[in-house]
């Protein structure tokens, strides 16, 4: 057996996994780079293999740095099955759509820009029509059953816990009367997701491919995050303001919604009760057609909720919906939350703040300090999200700057991946330890930090895969081959880098700058040295562009 690792590697986006097995090639995950813009870029790269040379695939989840280039490889030629969790088959068939739309509109806009300066236009990644196109190729499996997806390899989908349909993918190869087993974990879910059952314990693997996300953090337990919830909450209400939640579509958006049905119950204290009370006196509005669709495909696959959640609904709670929640689903709708004067909470994809209507809820909240953006997600480096939760004094949105002057929280606890404590006891949980584990989907720093802990307490060999290594899974792991096709864009992608950096530097000096230059007191010889270096700055920017 050998695994080339093609994405998530020291990086959060873009899984994608080529497995050689037993005379087949097939892959984990086939999912979309996000974050800074020439990391988007590599989604529009040649794939580093034939797609039509691809027997099968096996997706590990619906979201889509997970799946979201599936349209693409059916367009360049992959026409065999998908297989997949029936629930993860059924949120594809809205966040494919989805992100076909998006691209579509994305590349509208470019092009629009690219031909004020007559430059090439480029044509969307894919449409909503490619995406629906490729979920004929979608097979649903259920979790705890072994598939034979040919005659020497055997598979079976068990509940990581992530959301909604997410999988621990177990795979079982025979290959010269030897079988080698081999563990893709997906994402991990965090122990304490509302809704969704606890992550299945693997008892065996001979190769553990797992993901580092939350690698070098514990998260906050459940009741803190509740209490932290309704407090930031009912502060800012209090405050006359607004709740502005980026929220991913699918996931965190339906365990809010359940945390906000559910807070009530927790304590008779008297402060407390205050603050729901002024918590559910204002409207809820889930404003993205997504997030909408996502909640109607968790109620039909409710069975796969943990047990207490199926025996209040079974009673008549429906744990998705409460007095006071409204959706909206049209742009006219979202628009006049807007206009709106009353306090409320709005829940808006997307959770990284990219794309979507939260930019325009962010447009119209970010510099009032009575409102609250409140983020409860992982927020990939390089995006709007990033910026905005490290500290960012102005943002663009929609080409116009804005002064962030409403209050900023995290609340990292919601999110749906395992932390450190829980990443090391899905390792511990192995009664057959691997051989190897294979740490991706984490940023180096925490792939290295989880490296460390797993070498220090329990031995096991541990690797962090660069982009396109080749591992040989054999008695002796080894390294066969390494893709250096990507290796050559590393200076091509450190300069898109410093460019994306020194535009963020060139915004901060332009501010220091101005307030140094309104300052009444400042000296002559300080204003003449500050215009000398500003014009050998412009000499070297003219350079650069001659050059």
């Amino acid at each position: 057996m050998r695994i080339t690792f093609l994405g998530a590697t020291k990086i959060v986006t873009g899984s994608n996994f080529l497995v050689e097995a037993a005379g087949k090639k097939f892959l984990v995950d086939c999912g979309m780079f996000q974050g800074k813009a020439d990391l988007e870029m590599e989604n529009y790269r040649p794939f580093e293999f034939n797609p039509a040379d691809i027997d099968f695939m096996l997706l590990t989840h619906a979201h889509i740095d997970h799946s979201g280039r599936i349209p693409k490889l059916y367009n360049e030629g992959f026409k065999n099955p998908v297989y997949a969790h029936k629930a993860t088959c059924d949120l594809c068939g809205i966040m494919l759509p989805d992100s076909g739309h998006i691209q579509e509109m994305e590349a509208e806009w470019k092009n629009k820009k690219r031909e004020r300066k007559g430059e090439q236009t480029y044509p969307p990644l894919y449409t909503a029509e490619d995406a629906i196109n490729c979920l004929e190729l979608f097979i649903p499996v259920k979790y705890d059953e072994i598939i034979q997806v040919d005659e020497n390899i055997y598979v079976r989908f068990n509940d990581a816990g992530h959301m909604l349909g997410s999988s621990i993918i177990e795979v079982w190869a025979t290959e010269d009367g030897k079988e080698t087993k081999a563990v893709f974990s997906g994402d991990i879910g965090n122990n304490d997701i509302p809704l969704l059952d606890s992550p299945t314990m693997i008892e065996s693997c001979d190769y553990l491919v797992m993901e580092s996300t939350y690698g070098s953090r514990l998260h906050m337990r459940n009741d803190e995050k509740a209490q932290m919830f309704l407090n930031i909450v009912s502060e800012t209400i209090d405050n006359g303001g607004t709740v502005v939640i980026p929220s991913f579509a699918v996931g965190r958006t339906q365990e809010i919604l359940y945390e906000l049905n559910k807070i009530k119950q927790n304590t008779d204290d008297e402060e407390f009760k205050r603050k729901y009370k002024t918590l559910m006196k204002v409207p809820v509005y889930v404003d993205s057609p997504l997030a909408i669709s996502a909640t109607e495909i968790f109620k039909q696959n409710m069975d796969l909720f943990e047990d207490e959640i199926q025996e209040e609904i079974e009673n008549g709670d429906n744990p998705l919906e409460f007095k006071g929640l409204k959706f909206t689903r049209t742009a006219d709708e979202s628009k006049a939350l807007n206009e709106s004067q009353e306090p409320s909470i709005i829940i808006s994809a997307s959770g990284m703040c990219d794309v979507g209507r939260i930019k325009h809820h962010l447009k119209h909240n970010i510099w009032n300090p009575k409102s609250t953006i409140l983020f409860v997600g992982y927020q990939a480096p390089g995006t709007l999200g990033y910026s905005i939760v490290n500290g960012a004094k102005k943002v663009t949105i929609f080409g116009e700057e804005f002064a962030v002057n409403a209050r900023i929280e995290y609340i990292e606890g919601y999110s749906g991946h395992a932390d450190q404590e829980w990443l090391m006891n899905f390792v511990y949980s192995f009664i057959s330890k691997p051989k190897h584990i294979f740490l991706v989907h984490g940023e180096q720093e925490s792939a290295e930090v989880l490296r460390n802990k797993i070498l220090e307490e329990t031995g096991i060999g541990v690797s962090i895969p660069e982009f396109g290594e080749t591992y040989e899974l054999s008695e002796e792991l080894r390294i066969v081959n390494k893709i250096i096709t990507k290796k050559s864009n590393t200076i091509r992608q450190e300069i898109l880098s410093r460019l994306d950096k020194l535009q963020s530097e060139m915004q901060d000096m332009q501010t220091f700058v101005k307030e140094d230059v309104d300052d009444i007191h400042l000296r002559d010889e300080d204003m003449f040295r500050i215009n000398e270096k500003i014009k050998d700055l412009e000499k070297q920017i003219l350079n650069i562009i001659e050059g």
